[in-house]
């Protein structure tokens, strides 16, 4: 067994490990020069009393605690977070910064039935809804189809969301999971939203799918290139499952 497999295994670890983590978030931003672009839209919603639902990539997610509260306060704000024991230490470490956990995912099955039923119950009682559409496991970059369902379902619209950092650490997983360094210039940048017709059938649905990951890759993209950086790409035809590869391949056969 690796070591890092042993360490997740002891609740004490797990424990000093999402304190470690949230300290350097912390660190992050008080160390950094942060700005917020586009926050006005979505803290209209907020004033109007009005939920929706925020979409980010996997990889964005270690600044979002502080992403949100540029724009929304200490108004609520619960994330989407996979049930398995990766998902269980973002929970804890997203806990500390006041942020309510849905456990599960969008997909189908039992876990996703409740997961959706939670997400739901949070929006009809105007909170907003943090979900990563590559998550939790991948294809990167790529959006499923839950977060159109469940906005199609709730009548609210989806607000993309990013950030980047001028000194930053691009792991080699599968999402090139971000970690910004100390002392950055950072910002926090929200897209316009995106509005799914209740009545849309499969093949509306699925192209407000392509809208969304359209406009989330642009958002991050613009975001990383402003501050100087490479930016990171989706993940290409032979990283994506088989069904997947097949209907992109439909898609650009025009069938």
């Amino acid at each position: 067994m690796q070591w890092h497999k042993k360490i997740i295994k002891s609740d004490k670890m797990r424990g000093i490990l999402c304190w470690l983590a949230a300290g350097y978030v912390r660190l992050i931003r008080v160390t950094g020069s942060w700005r917020t672009e586009g926050g006005d839209h979505p803290a209209h919603y907020l004033t109007e009393g009005k939920p929706f639902i925020v979409v980010f990539w996997h990889q964005r997610l270690l600044m979002m605690p502080y992403t949100w509260r540029s724009v929304g306060g200490d108004r609520p704000f619960n994330m989407l977070i996979s049930a398995h024991r990766d998902g269980e230490l973002i929970s804890r470490t997203i806990a500390r910064f006041g942020i309510k956990t849905i456990a599960g995912s969008t997909g189908k099955g039992k876990g996703g039935a409740a997961a959706l039923r939670q997400i739901l119950k949070a929006l009809k009682s105007g909170e907003v809804v943090g979900m990563t559409p590559d998550g939790p496991r991948g294809p990167r970059m790529r959006a499923s189809d839950g977060v159109i369902q469940a906005a199609r379902m709730a009548g609210v619209p989806i607000f993309p969301l990013t950030y980047s950092a001028s000194n930053r650490k691009v792991f080699g997983s599968w999402d090139r999971f971000v970690l910004p360094l100390p002392f950055s210039r950072g910002v926090f940048h929200w897209g316009d939203p995106v509005f799914v017709d209740r009545k849309l059938d499969e093949a509306g649905l699925e192209a407000k799918r392509i809208e969304l990951e359209t406009a989330l890759t642009k958002l991050t993209q613009e975001t990383d290139r402003a501050l100087g950086l490479d930016v990171i790409i989706p993940a290409g035809p032979d990283e994506l499952p088989k069904q997947k590869r097949s209907a992109m391949a439909a898609g650009e056969n025009g069938s």
